[in-house]
């Protein structure tokens, strides 16, 4: 007389163990997705800067009469400039990068001419040491940044 079957396997018991593992990876990538997205992070993952190079030349003006500079894109991604404004100094130029550019697109080797004039209550000085910095609008970061001395 049997009591218990002696041929028993233990196969039976690889398969609930795989589909708990499945189970909670599962749901923790659900969760760092949604996550992601009630945390508002989700909205800044389009919103990355342009990459490119610029180089900057000073082509004369003084701090009475202005600043006279170029910017050239020397190389990385065309750029729209609509998207890009100018600062000096912290204080934003009145020409727009498309008006200085005159182009729909700024590429490779085009050269945009500023003249920042000291109005606003922003102020130029002889040997001052400014800023000029290009920000990409829609995602606030700075594509360009160089530090310029005030010709005397």
């Amino acid at each position: 007389m049997k009591l218990f079957n002696q041929n028993t396997s233990d196969d039976r018991a690889v398969s609930p163990v795989i589909g708990v593992i499945l189970m909670v990876a599962i749901t923790v990538i659900l969760a760092a997705v949604i996550g992601t997205f009630v945390l508002g992070l989700g909205d800044q993952l389009g919103d990355t800067a342009p990459q490119a190079s610029f180089s900057t030349s000073l082509e004369g003006g003084d701090a009475s009469s202005g600043l006279d500079f170029d910017i050239e894109k020397t190389g990385g991604d065309d750029i729209d400039p609509a998207d890009l404004r100018v600062t000096v100094g912290g204080t934003e130029t009145n020409e727009t990068v498309a008006t200085a550019l005159g182009e729909d697109v700024w590429q490779t080797g085009d050269i945009a001419s500023w003249t920042a004039e000291p109005d606003g209550g922003s102020t130029l000085t002889a040997d001052e040491r400014v800023t000029i910095r290009i920000v990409h609008t829609p995602s606030g970061n700075s594509v360009y940044s160089t530090t310029v001395t005030v010709p005397a």
